[in-house]
């Protein structure tokens, strides 16, 4: 018994300093900086929902089969219709988060991705999601479908 205890307690440590330099390298954001105000809200939804399939970093993964699209450095992010398209229809694995996330949300993570994993400047407002929402903000040449 003595002889596990030996072990154990290095190999704890070495996992526990693991964890913590994993937890620091996933900290840094994919893009390039940016001088927009992101809304500590956008952050969160970020790190609460987003970041479990899209990972820390934004760059996504795969796994089981599955392909989890980068949302860092992305050049489909250039237009925000796309990313409110996707949030509240869904696409492929994505499922909607009409049920989930209120229009202000969107708004709120949309532009903390647009911004702090891409460089895109423009903040998306509550305004422009429930006007795509409503049909109005759906323009022809978003290609929001590709």
């Amino acid at each position: 018994m003595r002889r596990i205890w030996r072990y154990a307690a290095p190999a704890a440590a070495l996992a526990v300093l693991g964890m913590a330099v994993a937890v620091k390298a996933q900290d840094a954001p994919g893009g390039g900086p940016s001088n927009v105000q992101v809304s500590d809200e956008g952050k969160l939804v970020y790190e609460q929902i987003c970041q479990a399939c899209h990972m820390a970093d934004a760059k996504g993964g795969g796994g089981a089969g599955a392909a989890i699209p980068a949302l860092a450095n992305n050049p489909n992010l250039a237009k925000p219709e796309f990313m409110i398209e996707i949030l509240q229809k869904g696409r492929g694995g994505m499922p909607w988060f009409t049920d989930m996330l209120t229009p202000a949300q969107m708004a709120a993570v949309i532009t903390y991705v647009r911004s702090h994993f891409n460089s895109y400047p423009d903040p998306v407002t509550e305004a422009d999601v429930k006007r795509f929402a409503a049909g109005a903000g759906h323009k022809p040449d978003c290609n929001c479908a590709q």
